[in-house]
């Protein structure tokens, strides 16, 4: 599902930094096979990563660093560094005028939000995010849907994994270089996907509470990601499991339960969104996690009365596709200046208010997945 660029106009020259997961299995590959694109550099600190990206995909160059790569090789930069340099990484190349493409989360605080956003306006270069659980069929399926059900009242929204706790030992679960655990990862795409339902509102009030009885946990790891591992790694200290709950300035509510790993047999996402004039179910899952729900599943509910609504099919993975397919777009839009930078400080503003008001977590207790303990 990719398509052509306009008639005449050249491919978007493309580097990506960062050769991690989510830049070597999400993005590169992508780029690659894109006719809108043309991978023409590739950044990475580890010699052997990026020397075999680039023999894969036929990249012309790669650098160490992204002050070794030229400000005219490329129109668009795809920035999938670890979380803690997504902001650092993603201000040097704005002020250099370079367009950036950041993956979420785009920022870890408020402040880091406002430093990308000055970083844009200084360099005149626009900031695009990803954000990919917009991007879903069955998700804008249920956008259509929400807007006939009058004002809405509540939304809920959760993410809950059986077992898939990224990177187990790695930088994913460490605060310091992740920023947080499941809200964070998780939270930010269910967050991307109920707050515009919402329109413009202000949240005015956010509560929420997290805990960690399964992050380190070696069953629950994420099996199906090619970096779970926790040999010689150091244990987490980020929560599995998050909720919150959100007030806004026009007395709608949001509930969010992002989790890793539980005692679920699946790994599943459900977004409820309730108005005046009825409600609306959407049952999928999220990612890319094999142990997934068989079929996206959308339903109405009116007066009693319950509907299935159809849906397309779609591949697993299809909305990063369907993303790429917009960004030329977006990158020649003078209107999507700022509006990346504002999004961001919306959701990590209410993340940062959800874990504020956490309590923290009580001593480590074994609550091992399927009677399996710590190995």
């Amino acid at each position: 599902m990719t398509t052509a660029p306009a008639a005449g106009a050249s491919p978007v020259r493309t580097a990506v930094v960062g050769l991690g997961w989510a830049g070597r299995e999400i993005w590169l590959p992508r780029l690659a096979a894109h006719p809108a694109f043309q991978v023409t550099a590739l950044v990475d600190p580890q010699a052997a990563v990026r020397d075999r990206a680039r023999a894969i995909h036929a990249v012309p160059a790669a650098y160490a660093d992204i002050d070794d790569l030229p400000a005219d090789a490329a129109d668009l930069v795809v920035v999938a560094v670890p979380n803690h340099l997504h902001t650092a990484v993603a201000a040097r190349l704005l002020r250099r005028g370079v367009p950036v493409f950041l993956e979420k989360p785009v920022c870890l605080t408020t402040a880091e939000a406002d430093l990308l956003a000055t970083a844009e306006r200084a360099g005149g270069a626009v900031l695009l995010a990803g954000s990919a659980a917009r991007w879903r069929a069955d998700v804008r399926a249920l956008v259509d849907v929400a807007a006939e059900l009058g004002p809405i009242r509540h939304v809920d929204v959760a993410w809950v994994r059986a077992r898939g706790v990224p990177d187990a030992g790695g930088w994913f679960t460490r605060r310091d270089l992740a920023g947080g655990g499941a809200l964070v990862d998780l939270g930010w795409h269910l967050l991307d996907t109920a707050l515009p339902l919402l329109g413009p509102t202000r949240i005015v009030h956010a509560v929420g509470s997290v805990s960690d009885d399964f992050v380190n946990d070696s069953a629950a790891q994420a099996a199906w990601r090619s970096d779970a591992t926790t040999d010689g790694r150091t244990r987490g200290d980020v929560e599995d499991t998050a909720r919150g709950f959100l007030l806004t300035a026009d007395g709608a509510s949001v509930a969010v339960h992002a989790c890793w790993a539980s005692h679920e047999a699946r790994d599943r996402t459900t977004i409820t969104v309730q108005g005046v004039a009825g409600s609306a179910t959407l049952r999928c899952t999220f990612g890319f996690s094999p142990n997934r729900e068989p079929t996206p599943v959308l339903t109405r509910t009116r007066d009693g009365e319950t509907v299935r609504l159809p849906l397309p099919d779609e591949p697993v993975g299809a909305e990063y596709d369907r993303q790429l397919d917009a960004l030329p777009a977006l990158l020649a839009d003078p209107d999507s200046r700022g509006a990346a930078a504002a999004e961001a400080r919306r959701t990590i503003g209410v993340i940062e208010r959800v874990y504020d008001s956490a309590r923290p977590t009580e001593p480590r207790r074994q609550h091992a997945l399927a009677g399996h303990r710590d190995r």
